[in-house]
Formats: C-alpha cells, sequence, structure tokens
C-alpha cells in the first residue's frame, strides 16, 4: 500500500496509457471481426449461388447490401 502511493506518480500515466491502447485494439479488433464476417457471409452466399440454393435475384439483392455494409465499415472513421 505504501509503494503503491510512493509509485502513483509514476504509474498512473503508464496504467493510463495501457488503458487507452487496450480500447483501441478492441474498437481496432471489433471492426476487423465486423468485416471479416460481412465477407464470409459474401462468400457463404457467392457459394449458394453457385450451387443453384438461390436464385440470381436473390443473390443480387443480398451481394449489394452485404457490399453496402462492407464499404459503410471502411468509410467509418477510426476513433
Amino acid at each position: 500500500m505504501f509503494f503503491d502511493l510512493i509509485f502513483s506518480p509514476i504509474t498512473l500515466p503508464v496504467n493510463g496509457i495501457a488503458w487507452i491502447s487496450e480500447k483501441i485494439l478492441e474498437q481496432t479488433g471489433s471492426h476487423l471481426n465486423d468485416r471479416e464476417q460481412l465477407q464470409k457471409q459474401l462468400l457463404a452466399l457467392q457459394l449458394a449461388f453457385d450451387l443453384g440454393e438461390i436464385d440470381e435475384a436473390v443473390f443480387e439483392a443480398k451481394e449489394e447490401e452485404l457490399l453496402l455494409a462492407i464499404q459503410a465499415l471502411e468509410e467509418q472513421p477510426n476513433s
């Protein structure tokens, strides 16, 4: 406890920077995970179309939706 009080002027800024870095990594990771999920959905959609499980109209509508979602993620500012 005594050492915590003595070293707090040194450790608090370091702990603060570590916390901020952790939050940035969480945000970046979630952004990449979202994009990765959308790309997997797009690939699954293409496969379903190629196998004849869905018709072209359904494929095109869903493909456009997924591509717009990916584009929206890419255009988001990194905050």
